[in-house]
């Protein structure tokens, strides 16, 4: 697994993957879906779960331009653009249809992409997916100095990917502030869409990531205080920005998200603790790995890792053991052995159902060797269970003076994990 994608060995496969949710499958090379057998080749729909917590959920999102940065894979030299989300606990009383799952372009993007592919024609049906939130409705009554998690995608991934895990997170009272990286994955803008660079260097695309992070901070402190960052002008939803307690923010993210995660830590003060999903930190890419982190931190890893295909924790994974050692502050190493790079993503509720009325298959992979390279063999409910568990009690620890009761030692309510001393 490699700082964004994965491992090179699975690298075509994330191409693959990325183009059509990631292709209707989690296809790991261009692969080829039909009807089941005994299925009709209906549209398929799939759902997202429903999140745990006790809040309702609201949404917004806001279009950014850092006007003092130029974007370094722009071809006209213009300047940054960010496209970011907004998740809060909304107001029980507010009504209104739910808001759609994926942007419509990004969502008629994956549909295409699915025929390209090799699936029937219309397949999946992603404009019909519905998340747990309403749009820019007002904030819960009293939902005042809440704490702010950031989200950063894996390489490739729209930030939408998240939100099984983000909509858990806000259910539970956080401000939870997605954000993807432009040329770096598909990302809708408002005037069209924007896919990734053919020339992006990891190196490059690791410090722009860091640098969107700091900008949508500053853009939410103006928020806080007022101001509107929107470029259209839309308006902030009633309440949401006095819920913004700033000097209270985490940040998580999967794959190279997650590696982002601790680059951020060491260059802006203002993130107190963070979680890196299964994103490898090779040093020559950033400087986490060989300087640790002052702050609170948590691995999360899953299957195997490198040519050797050693278990991804700190104990096998040299760059993982070098920035453990040299981590000051508390920190753990979550470890699924059944678990796989993508179990981190929606992928992991929503591939199960797709395999469940399409026939997937590579050329060289049936479709239970092509789900275990993607999500793993874990138990689809088991896995999501522990990471929503063990998220909020890490960020509840930290951010909130939670108990962390949970770190103390292994779970019998989650063994489909280990923590790894």
């Amino acid at each position: 697994m490699c700082s964004g994608y994965p491992h090179p060995r699975r690298r075509a496969a994330a191409a693959a993957t990325a183009a059509a949710l990631v292709a209707a499958t989690a296809a790991l090379l261009l692969p080829t879906a039909t009807a089941r057998a005994g299925h009709a080749p209906d549209t398929v729909t799939p759902t997202l779960p429903a999140p745990t917590g006790p809040h309702r959920l609201g949404t917004f999102d806001l279009h950014l331009v850092d006007g003092n940065r130029p974007d370094p894979w722009s071809q006209d030299g213009g300047p940054r653009e960010v496209m970011a989300s907004v998740w809060y606990p909304a107001d029980p009383r507010a009504s209104g249809p739910r808001t759609p799952y994926l942007p419509r372009g990004l969502a008629s993007f994956y549909e295409q992409s699915v025929e390209a592919i090799g699936a029937p024609a219309d397949s999946v049906d992603f404009t019909g997916v519905r998340s747990h939130a309403r749009t820019r409705v007002p904030a819960a009554p009293g939902a005042a100095d809440l704490p702010v998690l950031l989200y950063s995608p894996g390489g490739g991934l729209s930030r939408m990917l998240g939100t099984t895990l983000v909509e858990e997170l806000a259910s539970r009272g956080y401000v939870v502030v997605t954000v993807d990286h432009t040329f770096q994955a598909p990302v809708e803008l408002p005037d069209g869409m924007e896919f990734p660079a053919s020339d992006v260097d990891m190196t490059e695309a690791l410090r722009e990531r860091v640098r969107d992070m700091g900008f949508v901070l500053d853009a939410l402190t103006g928020l806080r205080a007022g101001d509107n960052p929107d470029t259209l002008g839309r308006p902030v939803p009633e309440g949401v920005a006095a819920a913004l307690d700033l000097s209270r923010v985490g940040m998580f993210g999967h794959s190279m998200g997650g590696y982002a995660s601790a680059e951020t830590m060491l260059t802006d003060p203002r993130v107190d603790a963070g979680v890196n999903m299964d994103g490898s930190m090779p040093p020559r890419h950033g400087q986490a790995a060989e300087t640790g982190v002052d702050r609170p931190f948590l691995l999360m890893g899953a299957g195997t890792s490198g040519d050797a295909d050693l278990p991804h924790h700190h104990l096998d994974t040299p760059e993982w053991r070098t920035f453990w050692d040299r981590s000051t502050g508390w920190r753990r190493d979550l470890y699924m052995a059944d678990g796989e790079h993508m179990s981190f993503t929606d992928y992991q509720v929503l591939l199960p159902q797709l395999a469940d009325a399409l026939e997937l298959a590579t050329g060289d992979q049936n479709e239970e060797e092509l789900l275990a390279g993607s999500i793993g063999t874990a138990d689809p409910d088991s896995s999501l269970a522990a990471q929503r568990a063990y998220l909020t009690a890490f960020f509840d620890l930290h951010l909130r003076d939670g108990s962390g009761e949970l770190f103390e030692g292994p779970s019998a309510e989650h063994p489909v994990v280990e923590l790894i001393e």
